[in-house]
């Protein structure tokens, strides 16, 4: 799970010894992740949180992902702004999204 959001998000990685969590550091000054094991009783895929990442040019993002062997949905157009569904190894929902970009009217 860590190197697939090293290799598609490009998420530098941080490992403490003797740690159990897996810091995933934003290279852009972004939003960073922790990892850790689940519980038992989790399930796989049965978080309800989608993580979303910007990406201003979402179908470059698409291609681009693909050619490391990442798959997205269809680019949906919203209002205003793309986006593209996937899913992670731990088959979480995933997506990309121009929506910070987006210009608004004014």
């Amino acid at each position: 799970m860590v190197r697939f959001y090293e290799t598609h998000f490009e998420f530098e990685v941080l490992r403490l010894p003797g740690d159990r969590i897996v810091e995933l550091v934003s290279k852009d000054g972004g939003a960073n992740l922790m990892f850790h094991p689940a519980a038992k009783s989790q399930k796989i895929g049965q978080v309800i949180v989608k993580l979303v990442f910007d990406a201003e040019d979402v179908e470059a993002f698409c291609r681009r992902a693909a050619e490391r062997g990442l798959q997205f949905g269809l680019i949906h157009k919203a209002d205003g702004y793309e986006f593209a569904n996937a899913k992670d190894p731990g088959q979480n929902s995933i997506a990309v999204s121009s929506r910070a970009f987006r210009r608004t009217g004014g």
